[in-house]
């Protein structure tokens, strides 16, 4: 059997929902009503610039008043007010949106800019007033000729009343009595505080308890070229009052196609660590406060970034209170990030000098961007700098210009060596140093995560850490050095030392004689896993099973000597010559720290 029909919407079942669940925070009330006022006003403005209201706009402040001993929240607006037939048709009428019936009526006339400030679209703000209240009253004269004041009263039920009433002055007043489980909003401190979260920069001046609470024309409403540092900063301060630095730089967004974007975004000093700040990107929609949380219309790496940005077209929720995925969103996302790479490329190229003085302060969000965004690297690896150890700065290619012909190695790859330890690793640079060899330093908390994204995108290059091997290992270019040592003595020392190094890899090495006797390195791959396995949660079973090479040089004469010594000689000197490799690279702690001590002080009293 098949049948058709209407679905039936009860009145009495959608209103408790829309009153109790629309809204998850019940703060928002004074949000939407103020809201409404804003529009009110902004509707007013422009039937004026088209002739439709003649009359004396004057004052069109909108204030807010507290009167604790009635309970009662007053929200007054001489905007453009309603008749009584105007209120059964917008406030009775449950989603129906003034605003956009204001907007579709106006369509084809030039309203001087004052629809682009409409706010409300979904018709439901009004009814989030319920949420606090144990019932509410609208008082309200229309701005047309002639029209009578009418008053509207309703107690949260489906029952209203409509009557006349008196009002001197075009306008509408919103009075709410506050319910007793709603009282905590009977408290001026805590009505400035949501009217400074949400409504500090609606575009109608707003006044509570006798004092302006807004700036109705923020910088990121105005032009750049009418703005100047000054004004950059000094909203800075207004943004974030607690803010004791101030910032590096700052981008003015402004795009009006594919969709409508303003704002402004600052660079603030970023130090070498992700540390959670309360500081973040505020995100509005027609200078109304939505929220903080904007990881889907900014790229993850820019959240660390401080500013506003504003737009009617980003998709909100109906409660206006969270961010709907769509086409836009991805739009936004991707615009912010070129735009973000540019103004970084362009004050590169500007004023290389400053640029580089700020880059100690911006590298953490920039590599963390070319980690996780492909579009921005494609810009940023024309402006991101590497710190050699002598304070040069390259940019990548720069850098290989610079190492190619002393770096490469047989198999024609540029390598490029690092620290991000320098003390712990002084004796291996000074190797490289001897050698003539470049080191940068990397010691930055994502430098791991860049490095192996800069060698996956470059396979020009293999990054290698100046401890990971022998120096001549690590610039391999196929030229072995010749040997002092037989290979019978090359074998002995393999005896010798074998039960001092363990499971780790023994090797035999013609290195220069200035070269400690024993050295101690952990593979780049094996560090590399290691560093890895760490941020994965399993570095206590890496730390827990070290694998390293040991290399013996066969060319230093302690090491002659400890061939010609005698048995319990060689023992004790092997004994020393590994401990001091592994005091080299912090591995010798504890008890056998105790012992190398001990040894050390018996061996140089026996000289």
């Amino acid at each position: 059997m098949q049948e058709t029909g209407s679905i039936s919407i009860h009145t009495e079942n959608i209103f408790p929902i829309i009153k109790r669940f629309l809204y998850s925070d019940h703060e928002i009330f004074l949000r939407e009503l103020v809201s409404n006022a804003v529009d009110a006003t902004q509707k007013l403005k422009a039937l004026a610039s088209i002739g439709e209201f003649n009359g004396e706009i004057g004052e069109t402040k909108i204030s807010i008043s507290l009167d604790e001993e009635a309970k009662t929240i007053t929200v007054s607006d001489r905007g453009i007010g309603m008749t009584a037939e105007d209120i059964k048709k917008y406030i009775n009428q449950i989603a129906f949106s003034g605003a956009t019936e204001f907007l579709e009526k106006y369509k084809d006339k030039d309203l001087n800019n004052s629809k682009d400030q409409l706010i409300g679209h979904f018709g439901l703000g009004f009814y989030s007033a319920f949420m606090v209240s144990e019932k509410v009253r609208i008082v309200t004269l229309s701005h047309k000729e002639g029209a009578q004041a009418a008053e509207w009263e309703c107690d949260g039920s489906t029952e209203f009343k409509i009557s006349p009433a008196q009002r001197a002055d075009r306008g509408t007043d919103i009075v709410l009595h506050i319910s007793e489980e709603s009282k905590e909003f009977l408290d001026k401190g805590r009505i400035r505080g949501i009217l400074t979260k949400y409504c500090k920069f609606l575009p109608v001046e707003i006044e509570f308890d006798g004092k302006k609470v807004n700036n109705p024309a923020p910088i990121w409403t105005k032009t750049p070229a009418d703005l100047k540092d000054e004004d950059y900063l000094s909203f800075y301060k207004e943004l974030y009052p607690e803010a004791y630095e101030d910032p590096l730089f700052w981008i003015h967004l402004n795009v009006d196609y594919p969709f409508n974007l303003t704002g402004v975004l600052y660079f603030p000093k970023i130090r070498n660590e992700f540390v959670p700040s309360k500081d973040k990107i505020q995100l509005y929609s027609r200078q109304v406060f939505i929220t903080e949380e904007v990881k889907d219309i900014v790229p993850e790496f820019l959240t660390l970034l401080r500013g506003v940005i504003d737009s009617p077209d980003i998709p909100l929720n109906v409660s206006r209170s969270f961010l709907q995925a769509d086409g836009n969103v991805k739009k936004i996302n991707s615009y912010i990030t070129k735009k973000v790479g540019d103004k970084l490329n362009d004050l590169f190229k500007a004023d290389r000098k400053a640029f580089e003085e700020k880059w100690e302060n911006i590298n953490l969000f920039a590599k963390f961007g070319m980690i996780t965004d492909e579009k921005f690297y494609e810009k940023a690896i024309k402006f991101a700098l590497l710190d050699s150890l002598d304070g040069k700065k390259s940019t990548l290619e720069e850098y290989k210009e610079l190492v190619r012909v002393n770096q490469t190695d047989k198999n024609s790859q540029i390598i490029f060596l690092y620290t991000n330890e320098p003390v712990k690793h002084h004796s291996f640079i000074e190797s490289a140093k001897k050698r003539s060899y470049d080191v940068l330093k990397m010691e930055g908390v994502l430098d791991s995560h860049f490095i192996n994204h800069v060698e996956k995108s470059d396979k020009d290059i293999r990054w290698q850490r100046v401890d990971a091997e022998i120096i001549d290992k690590l610039v391999d270019k196929g030229e072995a050095a010749a040997s002092i040592l037989s290979e019978d003595e090359k074998t002995k020392l393999q005896d010798i030392f074998k039960s001092l190094v363990g499971e780790n890899t023994l090797s035999i090495e013609s290195l220069p004689v200035d070269e400690l006797p024993v050295l101690i390195t952990m593979p780049e791959f094996m560090r590399r896993m290691k560093e890895m396995a760490k941020t994965s949660g399993m570095g206590s079973f890496m730390n827990e099973n070290p694998y390293f090479n040991v290399s013996i040089n066969a060319n230093h004469s302690l090491i002659s000597k400890i061939l010609k010594a005698d048995e319990q000689t060689q023992t004790r000197l092997a004994k020393q010559a590994y401990d001091l490799a592994k005091l080299s690279q912090s591995l010798l702690s504890g008890a056998d720290l105790t012992a190398f001590v001990n040894r050390s002080v018996d061996l140089m009293a026996a000289e």
